[in-house]
């Protein structure tokens, strides 16, 4: 099952635009996973953004890929406090993003961790206490269900 490490959780995000949060989280990915090329990350990431925004709405944004060197489940958290226009569906700016990577044989554990993801990001009180959060052992908790 794919968790949340401290170094795979961005309180504050650096990036202002869609293309430059996609870098953002796949330099995360590679620093966790040195094997993996940070700008092949953001090619899997912005291909995925093509077929249609991962943007959901709330706020929320769940990018995802599969890579086929990644030999296991990849979670990555950021928060952008003002917000990044992300073409999502409510056409609101986005503030809590997760992005999933996966290796492509791994499809069962992908959906059972995007349900956990969706769970968690759906509660009001949730996004409300992920938009707050001074810590990222406040961020690990909430998603620890997952």
């Amino acid at each position: 099952m794919a968790e949340l490490t401290e170094e795979s959780i961005i309180l504050e995000l650096k990036a202002r635009s869609k293309d430059e949060l996609l870098y953002e989280l796949a330099t995360v990915a590679q620093r966790q996973c040195p094997h993996l090329q940070t700008e092949a990350v953001r090619q899997v990431l912005l291909e995925r953004e093509q077929i249609g925004s991962t943007g959901v709405g709330n706020g929320i944004a769940i990018p995802h890929g599969k890579l086929p060197d990644l030999h296991k489940l990849l979670l990555c958290f950021g928060r952008s406090v003002r917000g990044i226009p992300f073409e999502a569906k409510d056409r609101m700016p986005v503030h809590l993003f997760v992005m999933i990577l996966s290796p492509a044989e791994m499809a069962a554990e992908y959906l059972q961790t995007l349900g956990g993801i969706s769970r968690v990001l759906k509660d009001e009180g949730n996004r409300g206490k992920l938009l707050q959060a001074a810590s990222v052992e406040t961020v690990q908790q909430l998603f620890a269900i997952i």
